[in-house]
């Protein structure tokens, strides 16, 4: 990436601006970031599906993979038909783009959904078919969107062991994912989405996520049918809401550094997010 930048419209804000940014091969890239500072956009146009409004990508290899946030489920294919036709436009022969498909959806404890058409498929179910089809053609550089959520444990784990694959094979895996615990300690290099720019973050890539100047704290408003799970992530601090609607919601309040990992742990206990504030202001 040369002196990359994205704005939405040709008036709009700059979600990012000024981004340089050379990635290795077989190498395992860790974007943070705050909520809504630009990590999608990066990958996105990282994985070339989106275009850059001023600079240029360089050196993209041929083969080049992404899972997004969110899959489009509703297209007009079962899961194995639309992991064949996404096999034969990334360069397979009809009959290995098959033959993968069974492979990916077999990892994946979804073999049996094979002929299920994809608006019929569960959310989990649905996200493993996203994973699958971006591993069927062993990508050169795979872009990963919050690509666990949403699998069940064994799940996560195939994938973990499929990015270590494409490592191990001379590729460079880009991620984004809410916790931090994830392929913790094994990132090459990490960078930090902040204000429109891409720093490296100077430390650890296992650490819960980019360093940050003491006081900067989200606030994330949140509800729930039962207690705070325990051990929740940054150790919030917690508060009723006020107001006449503040019955069971809680105020949590973290370390910015720690918000994506707390967001993640209050889905995962199926609390429902209401809104999230940072220094006064919604994000």
């Amino acid at each position: 990436m040369e002196r990359l930048g994205r704005r939405h419209g040709p008036r709009g804000p700059w979600v990012l601006r000024g981004v340089d940014l050379v990635l290795p091969a077989a190498a395992l890239v860790r974007i943070t970031g705050v909520n809504g500072t630009g990590k999608s956009t990066l990958l996105r146009l990282l994985a070339g599906v989106d275009a850059p409004t001023e600079g240029r990508v360089t050196g993209r290899p041929s083969r080049t993979a992404y899972v997004p946030e969110r899959f489009p489920a509703a297209l007009p294919f079962t899961a194995a038909d639309y992991l064949v036709h996404l096999g034969r436009i990334q360069g397979l022969g009809r009959a290995a783009a098959r033959t993968r498909a069974g492979e990916w959806l077999e990892r994946f404890g979804a073999s049996g959904h094979a002929g299920t058409p994809l608006a019929a498929l569960s959310k989990g179910t649905a996200q493993k078919v996203a994973v699958a089809q971006a591993l069927l053609a062993d990508p050169a550089l795979l872009v990963l969107d919050e690509a666990w959520t949403g699998l069940d444990s064994g799940a996560r784990a195939e994938l973990d062991t499929a990015v270590r694959e494409r490592l191990a094979a001379g590729a460079t895996v880009v991620f984004v994912d809410h916790d931090p615990r994830r392929l913790a300690g094994e990132a090459d290099e990490a960078y930090a989405v902040e204000a429109g720019r891409v720093r490296p973050t100077g430390q650890d890539p296992a650490d819960p996520g980019p360093a940050r100047a003491p006081g900067v704290l989200v606030r994330i408003t949140a509800s729930g049918g039962g207690p705070l799970p325990a051990r929740l992530p940054g150790d919030p601090v917690s508060s009723t809401a006020s107001g006449p609607d503040g019955a069971g919601t809680r105020v949590l309040t973290v370390d910015a550094a720690h918000s994506d990992a707390l967001l993640g742990a209050l889905l995962a206990a199926d609390w429902h997010i209401h809104h999230l504030d940072t220094e006064g202001v919604r994000v």
